[in-house]
């Protein structure tokens, strides 16, 4: 047997989650049609199309690329409420940051450009230290 191809990986996930081409397609903002030329290999999916299809689909893009076996999410990824938490400690920190006119580095203020530098830095190090928790804390029974 052949592996399955992203497109036909795409079509069984969509029919096991029991929805219908036009249910996605419109998810997608797209025409069924469309959709149905990713599911048969006609059409590459853009990379926004394919983070949304395997949003919709509960799985990941390594997944639909043939690049991993598992189905399955993995334990210790990032949730909506997870991205929502980190939006709002990221927002906080880079009020509390930008209220402060006197933040300097190595004397020298920041400038914007230094300043989303920083913000990039922060975001990374949040979304990598709430990874490490789960993976930590997650309880033996809950993981793949």
């Amino acid at each position: 047997m052949f592996p399955l191809s992203t497109g036909g990986r795409i079509k069984d996930l969509r029919k096991a989650a029991k929805l219908t081409q036009k249910q996605i397609a419109d998810q997608l903002g797209m025409g069924s049609s469309n959709f149905g030329h990713i599911e048969n290999d006609r059409v590459i999916p853009s990379s926004s199309d394919l983070d949304k299809i395997a949003e919709i689909l509960d799985t990941t893009t390594d997944y639909l690329l043939g690049r991993s076996a598992s189905r399955k999410k993995p334990y210790y990824a990032l949730t909506e409420k997870d991205e929502k938490d980190i939006a709002k400690r990221l927002e906080d920190m880079m009020n509390d940051l930008n209220s402060d006119s006197a933040l300097a580095f190595m004397g020298e203020p920041m400038d914007e450009d230094d300043r989303e530098l920083l913000r990039i830095s922060l975001e990374n190090t949040i979304r990598m230290s709430k990874e490490m928790a789960k993976k930590k804390f997650t309880p033996k029974k809950y993981r793949e």
